[in-house]
């Protein structure tokens, strides 16, 4: 069988089931065409939904996009498949090994920060958000008098921090620092793509991006830590973040330290404000690359914010604008692969995964399948109507994960995206300087800074 032909296993026995196997030729071939994001996509074209394994030298990882295997994997038989991959081991050096790790320890952090990601404690959360909201936005407003474009990732970034801050940590990060902290976690993040690729090369060896991120990780350090060891201090009693994890329990039954309360609040902040600023980054793209698009979501933030205040209630209504943040989320999966890792031997569909072996789960390729989503290029906010939303395979659409290990943050998102969208919309016309595309690093990021002019309109 050629290694290019696509060995699809539905239909056929699990002895004859093989991978669709991508040789270091055609993986150096295309990345040489058009660097890894034409790589990745040409072996989901390819693949079209069978696992692929790609051979990258000593490194063969299983590539998976069909919901099926992806239920399998994060459902099914999610005891087999921890997160204990070349990710997580790179980005635990910045995130630790609590909320952004695996096993007894992620577990009790999660329990621990569960209800602060409630409906109801996001609803009684609102009114600051929406006042960071439109204090963040008004402040944009300012930097981007008389035409001169902005920073798109910078802004939501800012606005993002704005909203964090005194949910998170009882604003406690100190005043003048978010500007360095969000660019500390973005080159941390954008550094380890090298380590990803290269799982095999112990932490001792230096591959490219490593002083980069040692740099960027002491920053990261040197803003947050702080921020626990005064609220430790201060023996508060609020409902944030900070506080919920230092009146939590370990996986042992005894209180938080000082450096695993520090690991949970520096992966929660990676998560709240670096992936959330790169999807609001990808809103202001997408929309100026669908003006009727829009169009339909000035006229509705209009009809239901009008010139008033943005309120809680308003989230619900903006229903069209809520589904094209769901279709900016699969057209841009900000989380493009996620890895796992096998446990012990299984099969998938008759394709044999060994123990050991590493599974790169691709939302980005997921999001693309042409039997799942038909037209899968095209833009179009109405495939998150209800009843196409019941319609489809329940891991379809998987830009928050699933499973044991889906995003705390989802509704979080939501809510804030809905209405930094719609603050921003009532006030502005936005428009995008110049055509962006975008990128592979640890997330899928704009290939250049998105710029963003912003006119008042009223």
């Amino acid at each position: 069988m050629s290694t290019l032909a696509r060995p699809s296993s539905r239909g056929r026995s699990a002895e004859a089931a093989q991978p669709f196997r991508v040789p270091l030729r055609k993986v150096v071939a295309d990345l040489r065409g058009g660097g890894p994001l034409h790589m990745l996509q040409t072996v989901g074209q390819n693949a079209d939904g069978a696992i692929a394994r790609l051979h990258l030298g000593p490194f063969r990882p299983f590539l998976v996009s069909h919901p099926d295997h992806l239920k399998h994997i994060l459902r099914d038989r999610s005891d087999n498949y921890p997160r204990g991959a070349a990710m997580w081991d790179a980005l635990g050096r910045l995130a630790g090994k609590g909320i952004g790790g695996e096993g007894e320890q992620w577990h009790a952090s999660r329990e621990i920060l569960k209800p602060a990601f409630s409906a109801r404690y996001l609803s009684a959360a609102s009114e600051q958000m929406i006042d960071s909201i439109l204090g963040a936005v008004q402040d944009l407003g300012r930097r981007a008098g008389a035409g001169h474009p902005v920073d798109a990732g910078r802004e939501m970034t800012r606005i993002v921090q704005r909203v964090i801050d005194p949910l998170f940590f009882g604003r406690l990060v100190p005043a003048g620092e978010g500007d360095r902290l969000g660019d500390a976690i973005a080159t941390a993040m954008g550094s380890l793509l090298w380590r990803m690729a290269m799982p095999f090369m112990p932490h001792w060896i230096p591959v490219p991006g490593d002083r980069a991120f040692r740099a960027a990780t002491r920053t990261v350090n040197e803003i947050l830590r702080p921020v626990v060891h005064q609220a430790r201090a201060g023996g508060g009693d609020g409902n944030d973040v900070v506080t919920r994890l230092l009146n939590g329990a370990g996986a042992d039954g005894a209180p938080l330290t000082d450096e695993q309360v520090c690991d949970d609040i520096v992966a929660l902040f990676v998560a709240g404000s670096e992936s959330s600023a790169i999807a609001l980054s990808w809103v202001w793209v997408a929309l100026a690359q669908h003006p009727d698009v829009a169009e339909r979501v000035v006229q509705e933030v209009d009809a239901v914010v009008g010139q008033d205040r943005p309120r809680y209630e308003h989230i619900r209504k903006l229903s069209y604008t809520q589904m094209v943040l769901k279709e900016v989320l699969r057209i841009y999966s900000v989380g493009w692969a996620v890895p796992r890792m096998a446990l012990k031997d299984d099969v998938i569909e008759g394709v044999a995964i060994p123990a050991g072996a590493t599974l790169a789960i691709s939302p980005y390729l997921t999001h693309r399948l042409e039997s799942v989503w038909p037209d899968p290029h095209r833009f179009d906010p109405t495939r998150f109507t209800p009843e196409q939303n019941r319609s489809r395979h329940p891991l379809a659409y998987v830009p928050f994960g699933s499973g044991v290990h889906q995003c705390l943050g989802e509704a979080f998102f939501g809510q804030e995206a809905a209405l930094i969208v719609a603050a921003v919309l009532s006030r502005y016309r936005v428009e995008v300087a110049a055509p962006v595309e975008p990128k592979l690093s640890l997330t899928l990021q704009p290939s250049e800074p998105v710029e963003l002019i912003l006119t008042p309109r009223r």
